[in-house]
Parts: structure tokens; C-alpha cells; sequence
């Protein structure tokens, strides 16, 4: 029996506009090549000491895609963009899975129960939530308490097979191991990986109260710290001389300046791989619930066992509590307003979950890139594909190029995500990283931002005095990439007020 030979595959509309207008940009390229940057540009990389080909921008109009651009420079150029490459993941990932697309943290009480006692095990299985702060997590634990069980003769057994990457040393990148943006990504990534400190002044006592969230079982933590009347606050944290670097004993050596008030001290944790289980077993305990055994990983052979039985998979009747994350889109307003680089890698990782063709499905780096390749081939056909490590700018590797950048943006502009993904930028002079930023120009430009040692970046939309929006991208790769931020400023200001040639 004879099959048809399957017919060529047609286009998305937007994807033909948006290459139509790429390969004409391509083609006008060495005509709109100006010899020289617009003169704020030019002084502010002097004065930074930066030179003209360690820099990258494209302003192009937004509505029409016009190929002749008001700025083309070095446009075809691979740039490192730093945490503007969470726009290709993002946008990406809205486009794929859907704007209402949610995570799924599931718990499984897999054993008999009677009169609120659990015989067996507690699984909590990971979908890799990448907001399941404390708050949610106990909500979670307490439906199961009032649900199913309140004594587990068993453990808690955690499953966190959802994602696989292989382990790396938190502080790899920058050697700063407990700073919360190095987290890395989990399946079940609880409260970021990092423990939150309050203290609190206690002036009858002149001591600081400290208070900790999640609470982790098996961490001994200092309770309070001596507290001295001083004017100022200063460096309240250095004053403290904490130990946080013991995974099993949290403790302040120093003191706390009862001029500072109230303070918040987020810090990973020492041992983020132990994290979930202490965070999953101390918050159990705290809400009132007894365990004879511990909280662990799953073994290798556990969910071999789970997931043939059909425990884990859905098939075999169990009691279950479920807890559906918050929407993408509004997991992707996080990311791209704070720049949260443990949530984009989520974000990334899941596009690899949901083409993942493995069994059992795993969200992998590779599967990752993979899916984002035949994402951008298929929508962006003609452009350069932009180079991925992990997703969220947090790599000394990625590379992409402006008129890349300006593809997607311009793919964006002209779908039903256009409002969803320009809300998600940073406003200029307003809110997220931009808030201190163009204040020349607030209110006028949304753009997601970026910085790495050696890069300095930003891309998004700008919306010009005439009304006319436009597409900005503007990227510097240099060791005196930090100094040249007033270039990037002025780039902005520029194609705002719809300076001349």
C-alpha cells in the first residue's frame, strides 16, 4: 500500500511577514551601514573607552518591519546578550505552551490509610514549578493533613525526575555559591533554594529577633542576636558576622544596629541538593503533622517501581492533592521584570519537558535547545539561530544577534501575545530593573535588560514622540561594557525623541 508524499507545510502568516521583512533588512544592510553612530552614541563609547566594533544596535519600526532601519549597526554580529536572552526564551515558551499554561506540583499517598494515619509512603512529585514559595508549599501540606493524613508511618519520598541537569557547583559562575541568582534549576525548587531571614527588634530584650522561612528540618539556627543603639544602620549584614555557610547550624556571631528597623536577608542555602527535603519535612512538622521516617530523594529503582505500578503516572487509583502554579504568563512577568534567572531556566527546561520524546519525559538542557531550535526555525525562518546554554542569560556562551532580536520582537508585534509580552518588559523610569533607567523617556519604553561582567544590553520597544513604536536593540560586549551603560541610555533617548540622522 502506497502513501501520498506528505504536502510541504505552510508557513504561519506571521512567520512569512516576519521573514519577508528579515531578508530585506538582510539586503539593505550594507546601504543603511552608516559610517558613524548617532553623535550621544559616539561620545558616551568614547568616553567609556569602548569601540565601535564591541557594539551592536537596530532601531526599526515595530508596526511595519520596515527594511530600511533608522539605525543598523553590526546587526549580523553573534553578541553575547546576557538577560535579554530571557526575551527568546520567554517569548518562545508564551508562544508554544500557551499564556495559561501552568506547572503541576503533585503529593501521593501511596500506602492504606485509616483515621488520618498514612502506612506507606508520602510521594510528592515535582512538575517543576518555578514559583512554589512557602506559602504555596504549605498550603499543599495542609490540604493532605485536613485531606488524607496527619502520621506518616513511612517517609517522604520526594520525586524530582521532571528535570535532569546534571549537578554543578552553585558558585561556578562567579564564585558567589550563596547569592539566590545562582540557584539552579529543580523540578521541585522550593522557595528558590534560599532561606529568608527577618529580623525583627526586640528593644526590652535589645536583642533582634530572627525568624526563618522555610523552616528546614535538621538546621539548628540562632534565634535572636544582641542588638546595640547605634544613629545609623550601616553594613548591617557584614555587623552580623553570620555562619551561613554550615548547611546543619545558621548562627550570628556579631551584632544588629536597632537604627535599621526591620530587615529582610535572603540567602541560598549551603546545600541547595538537601534543600527540598529539609524545606518539605520541616514545614510537615510545623503544620502538625508526625513523621516516623525522613524526607529523601527517590531512589533510581523507587520510581522505576512507581511509575510501572502506575502510582506516579495516573493510571493506578490513589489519593492525590495537586497544586497548580501560577500561569506562564504570569511566571514570564517575573522573569523579564526582575530578570529571575532560576525561572527562565524553568521556563526553558519545560519547553525541553513537553518535546521531550524520552520515557519516562525529562525536561534536559538538550531537549531544551532542541525544541527552541525547531521553535525559532519554524517561526523565524531566514534568521540566524541564536546560540543556547541554559536559557536565561546567565552564561558566558549564549550568543544571539540584533537583527535576530529584532526578528522575534518583530514576530511578537504582530501576534495575539503582542500586549502580553511588552507588558512584561521593564518600563523605563518605572518598575523592575528599569525603574532607576531613562528617566528621560519614562513611560516610553519597555525593554528587557541585561548585564554580565564584560556585557551591557538591552532590547524591547520604544515608542517615539510622533507615536510611532519602534524595536531597540543594543548590545556591547567589552571589559569597560559597564561604563558604556550612557551609550544604551542615550540610544534610547535618541530613537524616543526621533533624532535626525
Amino acid at each position: 500500500m502506497t502513501q501520498d508524499p506528505p504536502r510541504p507545510r505552510t508557513p504561519h502568516p506571521v512567520a512569512l511577514s516576519v521573514l519577508a521583512a528579515v531578508l530585506a533588512l538582510s539586503s539593505a544592510t550594507a546601504l543603511a551601514q552608516a559610517p558613524r553612530l548617532p553623535a550621544p552614541i559616539e561620545k558616551a563609547l568614547s568616553r567609556a573607552k569602548v569601540p565601535r566594533d564591541a557594539v551592536s544596535m537596530l532601531v526599526v519600526e515595530a508596526a511595519s518591519g520596515k527594511p530600511v532601519p533608522r539605525l543598523s549597526w553590526r546587526i549580523d554580529t553573534p553578541m553575547n546578550p546576557a538577560s535579554v536572552m530571557k526575551l527568546v526564551t520567554t517569548y518562545s515558551a508564551l508562544d508554544a505552551l500557551g499564556r495559561d499554561f501552568t506547572w503541576k506540583t503533585k503529593v501521593i499517598l501511596d500506602g492504606s490509610t485509616s483515621g488520618g494515619l498514612l502506612s506507606g509512603n508520602l510521594v510528592v512529585q515535582g512538575g517543576g514549578d518555578p514559583k512554589l514559595v512557602v506559602e504555596r508549599l504549605q498550603a499543599l501540606l495542609a490540604q493532605v493533613q485536613a485531606g488524607g493524613a496527619k502520621v506518616i508511618r513511612g517517609d517522604i519520598v520526594l520525586d524530582r525526575s521532571a528535570f535532569s541537569v546534571p549537578p554543578t557547583d552553585p558558585g561556578e559562575f562567579d564564585g558567589e555559591p550563596l547569592r539566590p541568582y545562582n540557584a539552579r534549576p529543580d523540578a521541585l525548587l522550593i522557595n528558590f533554594k534560599s532561606i529568608v531571614m527577618t529580623f525583627t527588634p526586640d528593644a526590652t530584650n535589645s536583642r533582634a529577633l530572627v525568624r526563618y522561612e522555610p523552616p528546614l528540618a535538621g538546621v539548628q539556627v540562632g534565634a535572636s542576636v544582641p542588638m546595640v543603639r547605634v544613629a545609623r544602620c550601616g553594613d548591617w549584614r557584614s555587623e552580623l558576622r553570620a555562619s551561613v555557610e554550615n548547611p546543619v547550624n545558621i548562627e550570628f556571631l556579631g551584632t544588629y544596629a536597632s537604627a535599621c528597623g526591620e530587615k529582610i536577608w535572603p540567602s541560598a542555602y549551603a546545600d541547595p541538593a538537601s534543600f527540598a527535603a529539609r524545606a518539605i519535612e520541616g514545614s510537615w512538622r510545623q503544620l502538625g503533622g508526625l513523621l516516623t521516617g525522613v524526607a529523601r530523594d527517590a531512589t533510581p529503582q523507587e520510581l522505576a517501581m512507581l511509575r510501572s505500578s502506575g502510582t506516579i503516572s495516573g493510571e493506578k487509583a490513589a489519593i492525590r492533592f495537586e497544586h497548580q502554579s501560577p500561569t506562564l504568563l504570569e511566571v514570564v512577568r517575573d522573569v523579564n521584570k526582575y530578570s529571575n534567572n532560576v525561572m527562565a531556566q524553568h521556563v526553558f527546561l519545560t519547553l525541553g519537558l513537553h518535546a521531550s520524546l524520552g520515557q519516562p519525559k525529562a525536561g534536559t538542557l538538550e531537549s531544551a535547545r532542541a525544541a527552541l531550535a525547531a521553535w525559532w526555525k519554524k517561526n523565524l525562518p531566514g534568521t540566524a539561530l541564536p546560540l543556547m546554554d541554559n536559557g536565561s542569560g546567565l552564561s558566558r556562551d549564549e550568543r544571539v544577534t540584533a537583527a535576530g532580536l529584532s526578528a522575534l520582537l518583530l514576530h511578537a508585534a504582530k501576534s495575539p501575545l503582542a500586549a502580553d509580552l511588552a507588558d512584561s518588559l521593564p518600563v523605563a523610569g518605572v518598575d523592575g530593573t528599569l525603574r532607576e533607567r531613562g528617566k528621560g523617556v519614562a513611560g516610553q519604553a519597555f525593554l528587557k535588560t541585561g548585564s554580565l561582567r564584560d556585557v551591557t544590553a538591552i532590547a524591547g520597544y520604544a515608542n517615539g514622540n510622533s507615536g510611532t513604536r519602534y524595536i531597540v536593540v543594543g548590545l556591547i560586549n567589552h571589559p569597560n561594557a559597564g561604563a558604556a551603560r550612557p551609550a544604551l541610555d542615550a540610544l534610547l533617548e535618541w530613537t524616543v525623541k526621533e533624532v535626525a540622522r
